[in-house]
């Protein structure tokens, strides 16, 4: 069977960054089904709008690509499930039940702009200039981010 280019462009991608656009999605989902659907709604952008990418550096530009599609999409998830409990009434999704709960929880009192940088700078590897790159600001408010984030990490575990 012959791949087009787009075809082996998303299977490539899925393959490389799935994890990445979940623990993502997690973060704003709060559990694991939506986490998943907003998943599958990144990669059929993806499929179906796929970005213009430069050669020689195109696996950063498209991670980097999906992980901003991947914060957008979730943002509209919670807009969304925001409007569904005004309507029906709700539940708060929790953590996972393995043994990191408690860091989870504290990772989700976090306000949201301070939780994408640490993520992106200590499970993605980002630099904090890459960081202001993905966010937008400067790459010096996103050093101050992550520090007091962890500040915060740090009062929020040891209450």
């Amino acid at each position: 069977m012959v791949f087009s280019e787009n075809e082996k462009l998303i299977t490539d991608a899925v393959n490389a960054w799935s994890d990445t656009v979940f623990r993502i999605a997690y973060q704003y989902a709060r559990n694991k089904s939506d986490a998943e659907d907003i998943l599958q709604e990144v990669f059929l952008t993806l499929l179906e709008k796929p970005p213009r990418l430069i050669k020689g550096n195109a696996a950063e530009a498209l991670k980097a690509w999906l992980i901003r599609v991947t914060i957008n999409k979730s943002r509209d998830f919670l807009r969304a499930e925001k409007r569904r409990k005004k309507v029906m009434g709700g539940f708060e999704p929790s953590a996972p039940q393995d043994g990191h709960s408690e860091v989870f929880e504290a990772l989700f009192r976090l306000p949201e702009r301070d939780r994408n940088a640490v993520y992106l700078h200590y499970y993605e590897g980002y630099t904090a200039r890459e960081i202001a790159g993905l966010l937008g600001g400067n790459e010096r408010a996103v050093t101050k981010r992550i520090c007091r984030a962890r500040e915060k990490l740090r009062r929020f575990l040891g209450e």
